[in-house]
Order: C-alpha cells, then structure tokens, then sequence
C-alpha cells in the first residue's frame, strides 16, 4: 500500500495524463475535448458578479478563471462546492429534476468537483468527491461518497493502457477454474464470442487473432475520461471508479462499482441497486443487478438480472439470463438460464442455455482430479433437479432432467430428453430416454414457447434458437438411435443361454432394430446396459427402449416435416424445390455457438476467416453472425431433408411420399397437443393437491381449470396453424 502523498494546492485537478505519454502537441485536455466534442459548445469565463454570487455561496476553487460555463447560466444555483481543475458547465437554470419520487433542484451543492464536464440541466448533490467524468444533459447525482476516473481507464475491458505491462491484463477463466479456456472480455463480447475462444484452444493462430482484435479494437491512449450519459440518476452509492455509464443508467445505493461498462438506453434502461458490488465486468442492456450482488470479472449479457445476493465470478452470462441467490464461478452460460436458488452453485461449466438450476443443486463442486481443472459442458434445456450433485467431468445431452440424488461418478449421457435417475436398492443408475416426450409434454413444449416470449432485447447482437426440436438435438436423437438398436442387440446376445460367443459388434445394431421393431416384448424383458455412461461399477440400465426409439423417430420426422414446410411456406416454394434435385451432402453436425445454431463447416470457415484476416474486428464477426442467420432457414430445411431421407431410407422423397409424411407429421401435431393437455392435467388429479383446497371449486378458483391454462389454449392454436400450414405446402 503506497503512502500518503502531500501536493499543492495549485496542483490538486491537474496532471491527469503523465508527461511520457502525452503527445508534444497536445494538452491533457486533448481526449477529453475529442469525447464531449467541446469544440461544439460556446463556452465563456465567469464574470465578476458571477464570481462574487459563487464564493458568497460558499465555493470555492483556486484559479476561477479555469471554471467555464455555456449560457444561459444561473451562478445562484451553486453553493458550497470546491471546484479544481478545468470545469465546464453547460447551461443551467432554476428548475428541479423528478425521477419516480426523487426529486431534487438543478445545480450543484456540498461537492467536490474535479475537473469534469457537466451537461445540461444537471443536479449534483453531496458528491464529496467527483473527478475527471463527462456528464450528460439532465444527469442526477446525489450522496455519493468517491466518483473517479484514472488516466488508465479500461471500463471493464482485457486490454491494455500505453505503458502497461501484461500482467494487469484483466482475463475471465470461464468453464475450467484453472485457467485454461482464459478470454478477454471487451464491451460487445456475447458467449458466442467467448465459445470461439474458450473451447478452440488448439488453434493457437486464432487465440493470437482474437487477443489483438480485441486489444487493437480500443484506443490504447491515456486519458480518456469516465462518462455518465443523459438522464442517468446516481445516488446514494459509495465507491465509483472507471465505470462507463450509458444514457438512462439507474444507479442507486451501491457499495462499489470498479472499472465496468453499464451499458442503457432510454428503451432498455439498466438499473443497479442497493448493496451490490460489481468489479471487471461488463452489463448489457436492459439488466437489473441489485440486493448485494458481488460479481467480479464477468460479462452479463442484455436482458439479464442478477439479485438477492448472487455471486458470479470469472463467468459469462448470457442474454435473457437470471441469476439469485447462489454461487456461480467460473461458467459460460448461454442465454435463457434460470438459477433462483440460495443452495445451488454452479462450478466449471459450459451450460448451452434454456437452462434451470433447481435448489440444493451443485454441479460441478467436486474436483476428481488434483487440480481444480474438471468441467461439465451441458447441452441447451440442461435441468439438474433438486439436492442433485455432480462430480467433474461430465458431459450431458441437451434436455437432460436429473431426479434428485447425489451422483457419485462422472457421468456421460448421450440421450437427450432424457431423464437420469438412482436406483439405490437395486445399486444401479438408470436413464430413460425421451422422458419429456413420453411423459412431460407440457414443459417441453412450454419451454420453447416460454424462451423465446421472455426474449425483450430491443439490441440484439446475436438471434437464438429456443425451439426443442432443432439441429443440435436432431444429430443427438440420431446418435441416440443408433445407441439403443446397438445395445438392445448386444443385450439380446449377452441374455442367450447358450455359451455361443458374441458375434461381431456391427451386428449388434441389426439385431436392435429388428427386436424392436418385431418383437417389441422381447425387448421389455431384456437388460439393456448403457455403456461408457458412468464412472463406476454400477450398471446403467436403459429404460423403455421401445417407446423412446418410437419416440425420437416422431420427433424426427415432425421436425422435418415442420422445418421443411415452413421454408415452403415463409418463402412462397413448392415442394419440387426438393424433389426435383439430386440432394447435396448436408452435415448433421452442427455446433450451439452461444445460443444460435450453426453447421459446423459454417464454423470452420467462420474460424479461418478470422485467421486469415478477413475479419479484423468483433463488429464484423458480429456481423458474420448474422450472415450466418440469414442463412439458417435454408441450412436447417436441407438439414430437414436430410432426416427425412435418414428416416425414409430414400434417396429422393418423392411427391407422394411428402403427401404421406404431411399425414404423419398432423398426427405427431396432435398427439403433442393431446399430451400437453394431459400433462398439465395430471397436476390435477393428484389426489395429494387437493389437501389444501376445501372443495374443487376453490381449487380451481386458486389454480383455475385446466381446460382454461393458457398454454393449453396456445398448444391447441398452434396445432391449427400448424394444419393450416401443411395444407398450404401439400403437393
């Protein structure tokens, strides 16, 4: 801790930018006059009288000739303030400023303030410390302890000031706590961003390239002022330093703000509040941070909150996230992730979005290695349920349910829509695959409905899939086939009494499919044992194989009927499109890059690209995002073909075929509304939720009828759309 320093008093407000790095030509004032563009306003020296009424109101300042102001200007409304260093004031009359309740008169008052620009109409109030800030027009601050910008200022940002070395670089370690998968945050960074960075590690030229994009993206001169925009309201808060304030900023009771960018707008208004304190991050638009919340070097997506005490460390959050109440270090969170829980904590993970954490949850506190190096990366629609632990590593298909147990081993679930469970008296693990759709219709359903209506960005850096049945998880229910037909035919070998020995594994499939298809009851008396699914010796038992074969086979073919018939549709393009042309090679790979779905040759490209200096800033990869978007629909209707054909086993899907798989496709539509139904209406036939009611009329006046849910009622809309839809597209 340096010591304390004695300077004159001449000196106090100047200086702000060191001799060595201040250009011969240029005074200090120099990036702050190119900021607040100054040379636009008609700024003059206080009169005589102006002076008089100030210091006869208590003000003071050492040289009152560096103290400017814009007409028209009222030196009354001035009293009590020390003033040092080159101020500027722009106009100001006898007015008050109200923001909700609060309300307080223009002006300034019982203030110290340092060098600093101040615009319009603005009320600063018992400020006992305000130094080298631009403030916007109609700005309220008021009771706030220390406000201060250093010559080095980065807001928030991994990068570096003239002059400084690369030890002060601010990096965040997201998904492994060992550092890593290191990114360096940036003030536009999304988690597609940081998923090229933290996950491809071994292109070392492209880690290079995403570090002096980053770097050479910001101007590395000093003295760049910290800034508050118009209509920003800041009180009552203690410690403030090198934070960027967008416009429509509200800011109130804050311990400690260091070195952030806010980022607001008047349509999407950021708001941090009482008790938080927030160090090396960035926040997005439209979030609300408040009741204690402790982040340190993080980046929060737009849209987002975090409350009641959360504590998110060396982490990104995605878009439309929500965070409260618990632990969470060290992630890359995708958007549409909900953790609400005091209990829970979130530990070293790559978590693909539409996520929720249910209380009691740890994933991922458990290092089994002797380092805290392990990871759990965690497809999109990821749901540890309740009091469930996880051990490092583990890896998750998308729309994994955990029941509630405290998993021992690591674990690799390949199904998705799957749910997990312990059987502890017969000491087994068991998983069924296509829970959500055998048997939870209603959320599976609702959760897609659900995300993509919570989605209030008015900025939208990057569009996100929140449907369920879309390419990433088509390429898991696919690998999922072929797992269940390879096991079942292995568990039929293994269950023969006879001592023949197995036959050679690629018959193991063959002989799945044809028990499955054939002799569905053979299947149901078999064991069929996943493999490679548990670190331990306890075996894995997969459950009702049959009907979750039959089940990812509709959801396959909806998904493909439904995408190719709304690219018919939204595009105004018959059928023949498709089967009047030889069908291209189409990847059924696909990578979640942050939320949004991408093949992953788009991504290699994407990746060379960056490489090859193509794309020199993250504006235009951010632009190469959309690119990719506006290609999606055609890539997934291909895609859709695709399955199709994998699931016809046909070449081209002819006419009639197409006209048949329409029929199919409107039954799967209204199984699916049928079962949201039924569903939802199991939480009424429980005998159990009646204890609480006096009579069914009072619980439906509680919890209303089922026939009247709401999404109920959308389910129903959107299965006449629907049939609407494929009658259009009929050839």
């Amino acid at each position: 801790m340096s010591a304390i320093e004695y300077l004159p008093a001449e000196s106090f407000g100047y200086g702000f930018i060191p001799p060595e790095y201040l250009p011969g030509d240029k005074d200090e004032y120099y990036l702050r006059d190119e900021q607040s563009n100054a040379s636009s306003v008609h700024w003059r020296n206080l009169d005589a009288g102006e002076v008089a009424v100030l210091v006869r109101n208590g003000n003071t300042c050492a040289n009152w000739n560096t103290v400017l102001v814009e007409d028209p200007f009222d030196a009354s409304l001035i009293k009590n303030s020390l003033f040092a260093g080159l101020v500027r004031i722009r106009s100001t009359e006898s007015q008050y400023l109200r923001f909700h309740d609060f309300i307080v008169p223009a002006g300034i008052s019982n203030s110290r303030i340092i060098s600093c620009d101040i615009g319009k109409g603005c009320a600063i109030h018992d400020c006992a410390f305000l130094s080298h800030y631009i403030l916007g027009d109609s700005v309220i601050m008021s009771r706030i302890d220390e406000m201060s910008c250093t010559n080095h200022a980065k807001f928030g940002e991994g990068i570096l000031k003239d002059g400084e070395s690369e030890d002060v670089r601010v990096w965040i370690d997201p998904i492994n706590e060992a550092g890593g998968r290191s990114v360096l945050p940036f003030r536009d960074m999304i988690c597609a961003d940081a998923y090229l960075w933290a996950i491809y590690r071994d292109d070392t030229e492209l880690m290079d390239r995403l570090k002096e994009i980053t770097q050479n993206q910001v101007d590395s001169r000093r003295g760049h002022y910290g800034v508050v925009g118009d209509s920003c309201v800041i009180k009552s808060c203690q410690v403030i330093k090198d934070t960027w304030f967008g416009p429509h900023s509200y800011v109130k009771g804050a311990n400690k703000l260091k070195n952030l960018t806010i980022k607001s707008s008047e349509k999407e208004q950021t708001q941090i509040g009482e008790g938080v304190e927030l160090v090396n991050g960035i926040i997005g638009y439209g979030c609300h941070v408040f009741y204690g919340v402790k982040a340190v070097r993080f980046v929060l997506g737009n849209n987002s909150n975090l409350k009641y005490g959360a504590r998110l460390i060396h982490s990104i959050l995605g878009d439309n996230s929500t965070i409260s109440c618990c632990e969470v270090l060290n992630n890359l969170v995708f958007p549409g992730h909900e953790q609400h829980h005091n209990n829970s904590f979130l530990i070293a993970t790559l978590v693909m979005g539409q996520s929720n954490m249910a209380a009691g949850a740890t994933v991922g506190s458990n290092h089994n290695s002797r380092g805290n190096d392990g990871e759990i990366i965690a497809g999109r629609g990821f749901w540890p349920g309740l009091s469930s632990t996880l051990k490092h590593n583990c890896r998750f298909a998308s729309y994994t349910l955990l029941t509630k147990g405290s998993y021992p081993a690591e674990l690799h679930i390949m199904f998705p829509f799957s749910m997990v469970l312990e059987d502890h008296k017969n000491e087994e693990l068991h998983v069924m695959p296509a829970y959500y759709w055998l048997y939870n219709m209603y959320a599976l359903e609702r959760n897609s409905w659900k995300y993509r209506t919570r989605d209030k960005r008015k900025t939208i850096v990057q569009r996100i899939e929140t449907n369920h049945l879309a390419p990433d998880t088509v390429q898991e229910m696919i690998q999922a086939l072929a797992l269940l037909e390879r096991w079942t035919g292995k568990a039929w070998y293994v269950s023969r009494e006879d001592s023949q020995p197995l036959p050679p594994p690629e018959e193991f499939a063959t002989k799945g499919r044809s028990l499955i298809t054939k002799t569905p009851e053979t299947v149901s008396g078999l064991f069929v044992r996943g493999e490679n699914m548990e670190r331990s010796k306890r075996p894995v038992r997969i459950l009702k194989i049959v009907e979750s074969w039959k089940a990812y086979r509709s959801m396959l073919l909806y998904y493909g009927v439904k995408t190719i018939a709304e690219y018919l549709s939204g595009y105004g393009i018959h059928y023949d499109y498709f089967s009047a042309q030889v069908p291209a090679e189409v990847s059924f790979t696909w990578i979640n890059l942050g939320g949004q779905l991408v093949p992953e040759g788009r991504v290699d490209g994407l990746r060379a690209s960056i490489r090859n200096g193509l794309f020199n800033s993250w504006s235009e990869i951010h632009e190469h995002y959309e690119t990719l978007w506006n290609a999606y629909p055609r890539d997934r209707a291909e895609h859709a073909y695709a399955v199709l054909r994998y699931l016809t086993e046909e070449q081209l899907i002819t006419v009639e075929r197409w006209n048949s798989l329409l029929d199919e496709a409107a039954e799967i539509r209204r199984y699916i509304e049928e079962q949201v139904f039924i569903t939802k209406e199991k939480d009424y036939r429980n005998p159990y939720r009646e204890l609480t009611y006096r009579n069914t009329a009072e619980r439906d006046a509680v919890l209303g009828r089922v026939e009247d849910n709401s999404f109920v009622q959308i389910a129903k809309k959107e299965t006449e759309e629907f049939l609407a839809m494929i009658e259009k597209v009929r050839a």
